[in-house]
């Protein structure tokens, strides 16, 4: 089982109050002197640890990833700039669904359309600081997307590789237009990450994969503008988040955040709502790891789901997330292809447009409501990950079909008299 108890000394290889530490042995690195990504004595995955956690007293200026600065391994980023997405109310989903209080958080208002944003800043700003020159990712679309965009904007080289034919239009055109070189690998993602890591550790790449554990440190502000907004606007915390599973690095992160809000003392224990994750049903293995009680997840060799952004079969950060999901007394699920439509389309109802791996969270929500596992009293927020653009033939097909009239304005009224 994975160590993921936070340490408050400060240990010889620390950076001004910033290490790396493995969670499986606890080895301690320097964060910054070279590029490292897991453990050298045990290859375990690492955690950014630091000697001072700070408390809501601590972040400051405008509603965005820098705010908490504080929580961050640096004190700025490669920035567009990111984060300070909204919380949606949705009434008629929340009075479906029977709980006591329903937002959604929209990540796909970031920069580039993806919560991937919140990582990339944090991450390019520590390849820079490490003297790393050229960047690399594997990708489903999102990540890509967003590491051609902030490599860019950092002046940095930027590889990304894909699994050929697997990846929505939309995303391709956005890491390709930022100037990303782009490989269509022969395999699925996990393929392509496999290749990417092996780059990284032969120091030819720096690896900007959730693998990355800076990266999930700005991801981690997702979870800190949760609590901060939720906490404003409904006088509470959130009883639960529930939020789809690809990697896992939100779920990590979101875990990480949560316990070093206890540890400052920000936040009770019991405040820490129930993380709560959604995989679509043709690439589950967190969902089945859950389900089996078992410690570690399997690795599925075939995935297929039209949600490409979690089409992933190995869950690198599983490690890291399925302690998270059970020591919050939450837990996962998986739903067909069929019911992440379905969400979709009643999400864009509500005038919240995602692409079909967002709308996975609602779906789930809906499912274990019905199950009992979600009760009628808890407020729950569902977050969303990726715009509906990200992939605008899944919008095209959820979407009504187009309706052919006449060319006069006559002709268009009696058609809808007539339909």
């Amino acid at each position: 089982m994975a160590n993921l108890e936070l340490t408050a000394k400060e240990p010889p290889c620390g950076d001004d109050g910033v290490w790396l530490s493995c969670i499986e042995c606890s080895e301690t690195f320097a964060p910054f002197e070279e590029v490292r990504f897991t453990c050298d004595d045990c290859e375990g995955l690492l955690e950014v640890r630091y000697a001072d956690l700070p408390t809501w007293d601590d972040f400051e200026g405008e509603r965005n990833v820098w705010r908490y600065a504080a929580a961050l391994p640096v004190d700025n980023g490669v920035s567009l700039p990111e984060g300070g997405t909204q919380l949606h109310d949705v009434p008629r989903l929340e009075e479906e669904v029977g709980v006591d209080r329903l937002r959604v958080k929209h990540e796909g208002m970031n920069p580039t359309g993806s919560f991937k944003d919140r990582g990339m800043t944090v991450g390019t700003r520590v390849a820079q600081k490490v003297g790393v020159e050229r960047l690399a990712c594997a990708s489903t679309g999102n990540t890509s997307a967003a590491l051609a965009a902030y490599g860019a904007r950092g002046g940095m080289e930027t590889l990304v590789l894909l699994p050929a034919g697997k990846v929505a239009a939309g995303k391709i055109a956005q890491a390709s237009l930022h100037g990303a070189r782009i490989l269509e690998v022969d395999g699925n993602f996990d393929t392509c990450l496999d290749i990417v890591q092996d780059m990284a550790m032969a120091g030819e790449v720096y690896l900007l994969n959730s693998l990355n554990p800076f990266r999930l440190e700005g991801q981690k502000t997702i979870g800190l503008e949760i609590m901060e907004q939720f906490r404003n606007e409904e006088g509470d915390y959130p009883d639960r988040i529930v939020l789809p599973v690809g990697n896992a690095g939100n779920t990590a992160a979101l875990y990480k955040c949560f316990r070093e809000l206890v540890k400052s003392g920000a936040i009770e224990e019991s405040d820490v709502p129930k993380l709560t994750g959604v995989q679509a049903a043709g690439a589950a293995p967190m969902a089945e790891a859950i389900e089996h009680g078992w410690d570690e997840h399997k690795r599925w060799g075939e995935v297929e789901t039209r949600a490409t952004a979690i089409r992933i079969g190995n869950p690198v950060n599983a490690p890291k997330a399925l302690p998270g999901i059970r020591q919050t007394g939450g837990t996962a699920t998986a739903v067909s292809d069929e019911k992440i439509t379905e969400a979709q389309r009643d999400l864009a109802e509500e005038g919240v447009g995602v692409e079909p791996a967002s709308a996975a969270s609602i779906a789930g929500l809906r499912k274990l409501r019905s199950e009992g596992v979600i009760r009628d009293d808890e407020q729950v927020v569902c977050l969303t990950t990726g715009h509906l653009l990200k992939d605008p033939e899944a919008a095209a097909e959820a979407g009504s079909e187009p309706e052919s009239v006449p060319g006069t304005t006559e002709g268009v009224r009696e058609y809808l008299d007539a339909h």
